[in-house]
């Protein structure tokens, strides 16, 4: 479990940094320009990052179902060498994905060289290409495969750990097992439900505010509050922080 919390720590970590840094310095300088060669890195990371936490959260999913439904199989089904080798796949699909995107960005035609977003943002891309490249449905399949897909296995994960939990005859047993699921649920709903408004919505004619307020979520907000849901729901976390503010208090009483 530490080892996909430190894995998604470092994504959400990642998410502020390609974004804000930037975005900051275009509200303060008030320059709004960014060349090629800045704007497609900048997709090439965010769709990086944005692909392995939707791998991520998957595992994740796949963790509390090993966990819940099948307790005696857990530590062979999702072994250290097993998990590691799970990281490993999300980073490297992610970086795949990330390459063949922004490769395919970097080649479309576009009529304007104006992005409708605060960042270069690949959907943002598509509404600029041309309407004949194809880039739209292009978009939607990236979406289905690597958004939409890992989601529905997610669902499909607590739906059988929802209906095992509901058969277990001990309420205290039962309330634990629920609280186990419960950070990475409200994680999966803050990010998944933002990530889908922006992404599965159809094509309407004004919605740049509305689509720059939940990217900002997904792409912002969301990061900053998962360490906190989980560092709030985790008994060992809160432990671990209630100890480094005692030593601290200690030390400060000494001095």
């Amino acid at each position: 479990m530490y080892l996909f919390l430190g894995n998604l720590s470092i994504v959400d970590l990642c998410y502020t940094t390609i974004t804000i840094p930037k975005l900051v310095h275009m509200l303060l300088s008030g320059d709004y320009t960014l060349s090629s060669a800045e704007c497609f890195t900048q997709m090439y990371f965010f769709l990086h990052v944005a692909t392995t936490e939707d791998l991520l959260l998957f595992i994740m999913a796949y963790d509390r179902y090993a966990a819940i439904c099948k307790p005696l199989h857990y530590h062979r089904m999702l072994s250290k060498k097993s998990c590691i080798l799970l990281m490993v796949a999300a980073w490297v699909t992610g970086c795949f994905n990330s390459s063949f995107a922004t490769f395919t960005s970097s080649n479309i035609p576009l009529f304007s060289n104006t992005v409708p977003q605060f960042f270069c943002e690949f959907k943002a891309f598509a509404k600029i290409s041309c309407p004949n490249a194809g880039f739209q449905l292009f978009g939607y399949m990236e979406a289905v495969i690597f958004g939409f897909g890992p989601f529905l296995c997610s669902i499909i994960s607590y739906v059988k750990v929802i209906n095992v939990i509901l058969h277990i005859k001990s309420e205290d047993w039962r309330s634990k097992a629920f609280s186990t699921c419960s950070s990475h649920l409200m994680v999966l709903s803050m990010f998944y439900g933002t990530w889908m408004s922006v992404y599965i919505m159809p094509p309407l004619k004004d919605t740049r505010v509305f689509e720059m307020t939940l990217s900002i979520l997904y792409s912002t907000i969301t990061p900053m509050l998962n360490p906190l849901i989980y560092s709030v729901r985790n008994k060992d976390v809160r432990r671990a922080l209630l100890k480094l503010m005692g030593c601290k208090v200690r030390e400060e009483r000494g001095m």
